[in-house]
C-alpha cells in the first residue's frame, strides 16, 4: 500500500491537535495486516509516544465487539432470541408501555429508550449523602441503572424511531449476566477473548480496583481526559460516566483493546460469516450484519452500523456490504465484507479533553485515502 499521503494526514492531525496519537490497522485481503503508530498516546501529564500495541479505551466499540457477540453466543445456545421480549427476563421493564420491547430492538436502537441520562450523578449524590449502599465498591450501582432503565419512559414507541441509545446496550449486558450467570467481562473473557487468543482485550473492573487497592498496569494504555469530576487523567479507567459509576464493566462501555486484537476479532467473525468457523454459526451473522429495516432509512443492522448514504464516517469508498461503529474517545472499524478488507482507527482524541470533534472530518478523509491508496487510486 502506498502511504505518504496517509502518513502525511495522520502526522498534520496530529499537529493540529485532532488527537495526541492514533494506530490505525488495514488489512486488505488475506496478506498480513499493516500496523502504523502516529504521535503520541500520552501529553498530560508526560509525553510518551505511540506504540502500535498501544491499549485504548475502547468506549462504544465495546456495543459490537464485545456484547453483541456476546449475545449471538446466547442466541447459538438457544438462549436467547432475538424477538424475545426484555420483560421475558425484567419482569419490570414493561411498565409505561414497553411490554413489546424485544432485543431486537435494543440491538437495533429503535426500542424508544432515550439515547443517554446521567446515572452517574445520581450515584454521585447517593454517595455524598453517605448513605449505607456503597456503590463505588460494590455492584449495587449496576443494579440501581438497570432498574432506573427499566423505570425509564420511552421516548417512541418501539420500532418507530431509530436514535442510538447507550442504554439498551446497558440492558442487553445485564441480559448476558443474568442468563450466563457470570459478570459481563467474565462471560467475554471465558467465552471470546480467551478462545480467540484476544490477549490485550478486556474490561476493567474498577469494584475491584477500589476494593483490593491494586492499580491497573497503565504503562501501554493511552489516557483519555483530564476529567473535571473525577480531577485526574483517566487511564486504566473507562472514559464513559456512566460505565465509570457502573464499576467499568457494562454492555455499552468498558472495553479495552489493542488493534491487531480487534483485527484478530474481525477475521474470527468474517470467517462466521462465510460458514468457515465454528465460532459461530454463518445463519447469525448473517441475521446479525444486514442492515435491521424495522425503521426505515436506519442504517442500523443488530449491534452493528452500516454507513450512512451520506456523510458517512466510513466515507464513500466502502462497498454497501460493509459494517462497523464508531467509539467516543475517538476509536472507530469499519469492515468491508464484499472486498474482504477492514480499517481499525484508535485514538484518544479526549485526551487531554472531550471538546474535540476534530475527528468527524478526519474520519472520512483517512478511510478514502486507505481504500484508494489499497486500490492504486489517486
Amino acid at each position: 500500500m502506498s502511504v505518504p499521503d496517509i502518513d502525511e494526514a495522520f502526522e498534520d492531525a496530529v499537529a493540529r491537535g485532532v488527537f495526541p496519537g492514533a494506530v490505525v490497522l488495514v488489512r486488505d485481503g488475506s496478506s498480513e495486516p499493516e500496523v502504523r503508530a502516529y504521535g503520541n498516546s500520552s501529553i498530560d501529564p508526560e509525553v510518551r509516544p505511540m506504540a502500535e500495541d498501544t491499549i485504548f479505551d475502547l468506549s462504544s466499540l465495546t456495543k459490537p465487539l464485545a456484547t453483541t457477540v456476546a449475545v449471538m453466543l446466547l442466541v447459538r445456545d438457544g438462549m436467547l432470541r432475538v424477538d424475545d421480549r426484555v420483560s421475558r427476563f425484567f419482569h419490570n421493564f414493561g411498565v409505561h408501555g414497553k411490554t413489546h420491547v424485544t432485543f431486537r430492538h435494543l440491538l437495533s436502537h429503535c426500542s424508544g429508550l432515550a439515547a443517554w441520562r446521567p446515572y452517574y450523578k445520581t450515584i454521585q449524590q447517593i454517595e455524598q449523602r453517605g448513605e449505607k449502599v456503597n456503590f463505588l465498591v460494590s455492584a449495587a450501582a449496576k443494579e440501581f441503572v438497570y432498574q432506573e432503565i427499566c423505570r425509564e419512559r420511552p421516548e417512541a414507541p418501539p420500532g418507530t424511531r431509530a436514535v442510538y441509545s447507550d442504554l439498551g446496550f446497558m440492558l442487553l449486558g445485564a441480559v448476558v449476566e443474568t442468563i450466563s450467570g457470570k459478570p459481563l467481562d467474565r462471560f467475554c473473557r471465558d467465552r471470546i477473548f480467551k478462545p480467540l487468543q484476544l490477549r490485550s482485550t478486556s474490561f476493567i473492573d474498577l469494584t475491584m480496583v477500589r476494593a483490593r487497592r491494586i492499580e491497573p498496569v497503565t504503562d501501554m494504555i493511552a489516557p483519555t481526559e483530564r476529567c473535571p469530576w473525577r480531577g485526574r487523567v483517566l487511564c486504566g479507567a473507562v472514559h464513559d460516566d456512566n460505565a465509570y459509576a457502573m464499576g467499568g464493566v457494562a454492555g455499552h462501555a468498558g472495553l479495552f483493546g489493542s488493534a491487531r486484537d480487534i483485527d484478530r476479532l474481525l477475521v474470527q467473525l468474517r470467517a462466521c460469516w462465510l460458514g468457515e468457523s465454528a465460532f459461530l454459526p454463518s445463519r447469525i451473522l448473517r441475521e446479525f450484519w444486514k442492515v435491521d429495516g424495522t425503521v426505515p432509512g436506519s442504517t442500523w443492522a443488530l449491534g452493528w452500523d452500516t454507513p450512512a448514504p451520506t456523510q458517512s464516517m466510513a466515507g464513500v469508498r466502502f462497498s454497501k456490504n460493509t459494517v462497523g461503529h464508531l467509539g467516543f474517545t475517538g476509536t472507530s472499524v469499519w469492515m468491508d465484507l464484499e472486498r474482504n478488507r477492514h480499517v481499525v482507527l484508535l485514538t484518544n482524541r479526549v485526551h487531554p479533553r472531550r471538546d474535540n470533534d476534530g475527528i468527524r472530518e478526519f474520519r472520512p478523509m483517512i478511510h478514502d485515502r486507505i481504500v484508494a491508496a489499497l486500490e492504486g487510486q489517486q
